[in-house]
């Protein structure tokens, strides 16, 4: 993923990217920047170089790793500062060329792939290697301190703990390492590469590209998940096999361009699923016009067509016509492309629009580090999970920097359909673990995903033979207006105060077949984190015989029905509520509403209190949304206090939920185990990020991930918090939904709690008066492009 220029789709954006010193939290260096470990780093020294005089070494007293804070600066590097793009947005210079959290760039996914194809035993092998992800190997987090310490914003010293003795800072952080998955199609195995990315410059330099393997490690009985060139092999494979030419000229179909087919994962559901065999079981839908490209061919399920493609070798396997289904008529209602909706006309009275940033938006940008209303934080991602956000903290006064979470991202999801017929009850697809939402991810230049003044970040990846794809325009970062923060007026005299709440919102769409949705964190000024996922796309439907209706499903259109089904996100939040990165004083309470029995304590039969409870060790963590007794849960620092004496904490406030509506046997939880509730909470492990395990499709073993490291039962009282967020909705499809779905919303929210000493919004200043607001929307404030409207 890359860091790009600023750019929108119908609005503008700013320039390119560089760092800046910080002499304190909040505050840009304007003037020579101080630092000791300002040095050339393994990644490369960037535009400002930086110089130490001769025994000024010694004076250095700062580890790597947790070792001593430094006591007297040694090394002077020439000023940088922020500095307005030609397009508004403020960008700080950069001192190196990656952070440790940066994702893999371009560059170095090509050295990565090359080093493990050379590292090949034999011709056949090298041939046969496909690429299915290429990631960055996340350090341990005493490096990512030691980065952001010394070579990186926020420059803070003090994320490195104080301890007896002193040492040198090293003149380079280590050197960044990649995680290759490697499927060989000649052998059908599933490998795991780690190449340490010793040297790598940018191509247009001439620079060297070099990798060195570290590791590489069969990992037996898996399948990987499945590649964009394997659905397209996939549906050339079965549109090209005779007999299903055949069964659809059977049901009035020859033109095989007509032909949409899908290829998703076989699940597992016995042993003829098993990983022996790399499986897709395909689902099958016919357009009716081959000269509309735009046309809903979801609209026309092919149903009654059993086939499995064995996609080791694009052959297909198995095949039966099992029932004559008729297509579905074609639905006049079934296209959502401008001109073609209900009535064949588009409204006519909707009016722009206007969103206004004259003076450009508040955010910062380096690179990836964000900074914005005292919230500061990278943005990372990754083929399976998409974004990432690390390094959440808040600027808080004289309380400097606070961390509040480590790492941020949506690990998995699934989506159960409740149909128990063919081919619906094997609909239960793993959309990160089995496809990849990062992998799936749109280009945001192509509509109005985004208004205002946006930066965008492009992202980085592997395609299945190796070579480097870019998606542009993938993550959207832009404030957004939010309705009021906060108001109050005195009915005595009439005076009022009330402030505007503004959000700074990162996100990034994916589309997964006929389904997108859209991955959003959202910060606010009054220290909350929203989490969002917004639904939309198309219905997955299915055909009906003449006058049949589906107990199971919403008849749509003629011929035609939605099953019902859930969909299913976690959500993976590494906490770190005030601990430095190698602090781990976190534990987590749960908090309940009791009613007060009646009695003395309660003679008027009103009082109710809330009431707390630890969460001991990961077994008593298992836990489940009750809404009857507004239950949430307190991450709290079991060391760190506010001007009340109470621990400091954030807490996560569940929104709308639901629990897999299907039996304990259903063979989707046996993937899925970790459906069963809706949080659990365990030790941070860097190994343990994917709850249904890293390679979900076609697993046989049952509950692997987390509901099996939860076994482990570690304690919990205080350590490194990892809080699993499940949260889903239930869909009952509506004639509404058709033909395109208006975008459902669900998510959560991380909102402090006694964190803050009162509410740290107080200080956000009145908005623009009225005379403003007309000035920046007079015709010359849209002639100098400022606006962006729709």
């Amino acid at each position: 993923m890359a860091a790009a220029q600023e750019k929108a789709s119908v609005c503008c954006g700013g320039g390119g990217g560089a760092a800046a010193r910080r002499d304190a939290p909040g505050s840009l260096s304007r003037g020579p920047i101080v630092a000791a470990a300002a040095v050339s780093s393994a990644a490369g020294a960037g535009a400002g170089k930086v110089s130490m005089a001769a025994g000024d070494e010694s004076r250095v007293a700062a580890a790597a790793g947790g070792g001593a804070v430094m006591e007297e600066i040694a090394a002077t590097v020439q000023p940088t500062t922020a500095k307005a793009s030609s397009k508004g947005i403020p960008i700080m210079t950069r001192a190196q060329r990656s952070h440790p959290l940066d994702p893999l760039s371009a560059a170095e996914i090509a050295v990565a792939v090359a080093t493990v194809r050379a590292a090949g035993k034999s011709p056949e092998e090298r041939d046969g290697m496909r690429f299915v992800e290429a990631v960055l190997l996340e350090p341990e987090k005493n490096v990512v301190a030691l980065a952001d310490a010394y070579f990186f914003p926020p420059f803070q010293p003090s994320l490195l703990p104080r301890t007896k003795g002193s040492a040198v800072i090293p003149s380079r952080l280590p050197p960044r390492r990649a995680k290759l998955t490697v499927y060989n199609r000649q052998s059908n195995e599933t490998s795991i590469w780690i190449v340490e990315l010793s040297e790598v410059h940018a191509a247009t330099r001439g620079g060297h590209h070099r990798g060195k393997v570290i590791s590489s490690e069969v990992v037996p009985d898996v399948q990987p998940a499945m590649d964009a060139m394997e659905y397209a092999e996939c549906e050339a494979t079965v549109k090209s096999y005779p007999p299903f030419i055949e069964a659809m000229k059977r049901r009035g179909v020859d033109d095989m361009e007509l032909v949409m087919v899908d290829a998703w994962c076989a699940g597992y559901y016995s042993d003829a699923d098993a990983p022996s065999r790399r499986l897709a079981k395909p689902l099958i839908f016919c357009r009716t016009e081959s000269d509309s490209p735009m046309e809903n061919g979801y609209a026309r399920p092919v149903e009654g067509i059993h086939v499995v493609v064995d996609m080791q070798n694009n052959v297909v396997i198995e095949f039966e016509d099992r029932k004559l289904v008729p297509l579905p008529p074609p639905d006049h209602l079934r296209n959502y492309t401008p001109g073609e909706t209900r009535g064949g006309v588009d409204r006519s009275d909707l009016k722009p629009l206007i969103i206004n940033q004259p003076e450009g938006p508040s955010f910062r940008i380096n690179g990836y580090f964000v900074e914005w209303q005292k919230w500061n934080f990278r943005i990372g991602f990754t083929p399976k999970e998409g974004l990432v956000i690390y390094s959440v903290a808040y600027v808080d006064g004289s309380r400097g920097r606070r961390p509040i979470a480590h790492r941020l991202s949506f690990v998995e999801m699934v989506v159960p359909y409740g149909d128990p017929s063919e081919p619906h009850y094997r609909k239960n697809a793993f959309d990160a673990g089995e496809d990849g939402l990062g992998k799936n991810a749109h280009s945001l230049k192509k509509g109005c995903d985004c208004l205002g003044y946006i930066k965008y970040f492009d992202a980085h990846f592997t395609n299945f033979t190796g070579g480097v794809e870019t998606i542009e325009n993938c993550v959207c970062l832009h404030e957004e207006d939010h309705g009021i923060l906060w108001k109050h007026q005195d009915w005595r005299t009439g005076l009022a105060e009330v402030r505007r709440s503004r959000r700074l919102t990162v996100s990034f769409i994916c589309t997964v077949a006929n389904y997108e949705y859209g991955f959003y964190w959202h910060f606010y000024q009054d220290g909350k984190i929203e989490a969002e996922v917004k639904l939309t796309g198309i219905l997955s439907l299915g055909a009906l015989m003449p006058g049949e209706s589906r107990k199971y499903g919403t008849t749509i259109a003629p011929g035609l029905y939605a099953p019902v089904h859930q969909h299913f996100f976690v959500a993976r939040m590494d906490m770190a509520v005030d601990c430095k990165p190698n602090e781990a004083h976190n534990q987590v309470v749960e908090v309940n509403v009791k009613v007060e029995s009646t009695g003395t304590h309660n003679v008027h039969n009103n009082a109710f209190y809330a009431e707390e409870k630890l969460l001991k060790s990961e077994l008593q963590a298992m836990r489940d949304c009750d809404p009857s007794s507004a239950r949430h849960w307190i991450v709290r620092n079991t060391r760190a206090v506010n001007r009340t004496g109470q621990p400091t904490g954030y807490r996560l406030v569940p929104g709308s939920n639901c629990l897999p509506l299907a039996l304990p046997d259903a063979k989707f939880l046996r993937r899925a185990g970790f459906l069963k509730h809706n949080l659990w909470v365990t030790q941070y492990r860097s190994d343990e990020v994917f709850p249904g395990g890293e390679f979900p499709n076609q697993n046989p073993r049952i509950h692997e991930g987390l509901a099996t490291w939860v076994k482990k039962d570690r304690p919990l009282e205080e350590t490194d918090i990892v809080l699993w967020y499940v949260f889903g909705l239930t869909h009952i499809p509506r004639l509404e939904d058709w033909p395109v779905m208006p975008v459902e919303r669900i998510g959560f929210m991380l909102m402090p709690h006694g964190f803050f000493n009162c509410s740290p919004a107080v200080d956000v200043p009145p908005g623009s008066s009225d005379a403003d607001i007309k000035e920046a929307e007079s015709p010359k404030a849209i002639q100098n492009g400022l606006i962006s409207k729709l």
